[in-house]
């Protein structure tokens, strides 16, 4: 049986939505995050969980550094 590849699940994508805004989220498979554009938020995914906290949110202003 070959590994499965760490990732989420399409249905859960379905019905999350971002904490503070209440947009949908994008996912970034090559960054296992969830991304809130409207807040400029990304949620980290771990072991197939997502973090939906704001503490553990990194905003995407760190990508342009």
């Amino acid at each position: 049986m070959p590994d499965r590849i760490p990732g989420l699940d399409p249905k859960l994508l379905e019905i999350l939505v971002a904490p503070g805004t209440h947009a949908p989220l994008r996912y970034d498979a090559e960054r296992q995050e969830l991304v809130d554009d409207k807040a400029g938020l990304a949620y980290p995914i771990r072991d197939g969980i997502p973090i939906m906290l704001a503490d553990e949110a990194r905003t995407l202003q760190d990508d342009a550094k």
